[in-house]
């Protein structure tokens, strides 16, 4: 269109119709945006005419500006609506696009399944529940006193070591993230009656390297029994009770003396795997002995009127060496491909 060089009603009429056209052949907000632009904006003819007002006899200036105001409000009122228009539909196509139809049949999700560390962890209490024994926790944050001094470990014994153990601040509340489960057992002394046969599962933290047969953060079930006229006979034969259940009726134990500060006498437990990858082996399981009378009294019980056995083994290495895994860092990386070779149980 070329410039007005005066305000009439042919040139305020072509204006406007030029103007709603580029605004109702506007298919997107932004085409509408630059239709406005065009049409409305400093450079557009409406505009343009409206600058010639100061040129409009003042006996004709409120006619001019009547007719001029009346096309650029026509024009504003037709981007306006034209606006709401675009912004309902895109709108309506966009709910289109994510409407669902509740009446399709549903995607089928693979259902997820508990980590092989639960499950070894619950097959184990549940055997020895089968047994008559009872489960006990305790926490995981604990004293210094239940997880060193009432357990016979000297005060400069390696385990209290900054490099052993995770201390935590301040040092003077003597508070350690439990090495062992073993302060469950002495929280069942103290707290439950005798004679006492509990089974301690649970988290424990000790600062080794994340490798391939370590990890800082591993878990434990240990087993403690308190009755009158227990022997290592007893301890024997319920560990290869046990792990006869576990690897089956073929396979067996073998106790070779060791040192442990809560037990006396002491020994390390071997199981024989018959039908293990590889060929038969014997494999070290965990430790075991005779409750040391210090830790018994450090309980309040009487050593001359009852004895006990413990033993405690990784909840990880049973896993480890049950299935002929070779990398421990597997069981703690949540890869669900790892749980996947054990079935999705849940």
């Amino acid at each position: 269109m070329s410039e007005p060089v005066a305000i009439t009603e042919e040139a305020v009429s072509q204006a406007v119709e030029a103007a709603l056209s580029a605004i109702g052949g506007a298919s997107s907000v932004a085409e509408l945006k630059a239709a406005r632009t065009a049409h409305t904006g400093e450079a557009s003819a409406l505009a343009k005419l409206n600058a010639l007002m100061r040129q409009v006899p003042g006996d004709q200036k409120a006619a001019a500006g009547k007719l001029v105001g009346q096309a650029r409000g026509r024009v504003n009122q037709a981007v306006a609506a034209r606006e709401t228009e675009l912004a309902e539909a895109e709108t309506a196509a966009r709910l289109e696009a994510e409407r669902v139809d509740v009446t399709a049949a549903s995607t089928t999700w693979r259902a997820g399944a508990r980590h092989p560390l639960s499950l070894l962890q619950e097959e184990v209490s549940d055997i020895f529940v089968g047994m008559g024994w009872e489960i006990a926790e305790g926490p995981e944050l604990e004293h210094e006193w239940f997880n060193f001094d009432a357990l016979n470990f000297d005060e400069d014994h390696p385990a209290r070591a900054m490099q052993d153990t995770f201390f935590v601040d301040p040092p003077e509340r003597h508070l350690v993230m439990r090495t062992h489960t073993s302060p469950v057992q002495v929280r069942s002394m103290l707290d439950r009656p005798l004679p006492l046969y509990v089974l301690c599962p649970g988290r424990t933290y000790r600062t080794d390297e994340f490798d391939a047969t370590h990890l800082p953060v591993f878990s434990q079930f240990e087993g403690l029994a308190i009755d009158k006229g227990l022997t290592m006979a007893h301890l024997r034969g319920t560990l290869e009770h046990f792990a006869r259940i576990m690897f089956g009726d073929e396979a067996r134990i073998r106790l070779r003396p060791n040192y442990f500060p809560f037990t006396e006498p002491s020994a390390e437990m071997d199981v024989w795997q018959p039908g293990a990858k590889g060929g038969p082996r014997w494999i070290e399981w965990g430790g075991c002995g005779m409750v040391n009378s210090n830790v018994l009294r450090a309980a309040g019980i009487d050593p001359d009127e009852y004895q006990g056995f413990a033993f405690g083994m990784g909840i990880e290495r049973t896993l480890q060496f049950r299935n002929s895994l070779n990398d421990m860092r597997d069981m703690a990386e949540g890869d669900v491909r790892f749980s996947e070779q054990f079935g999705l149980v849940l």
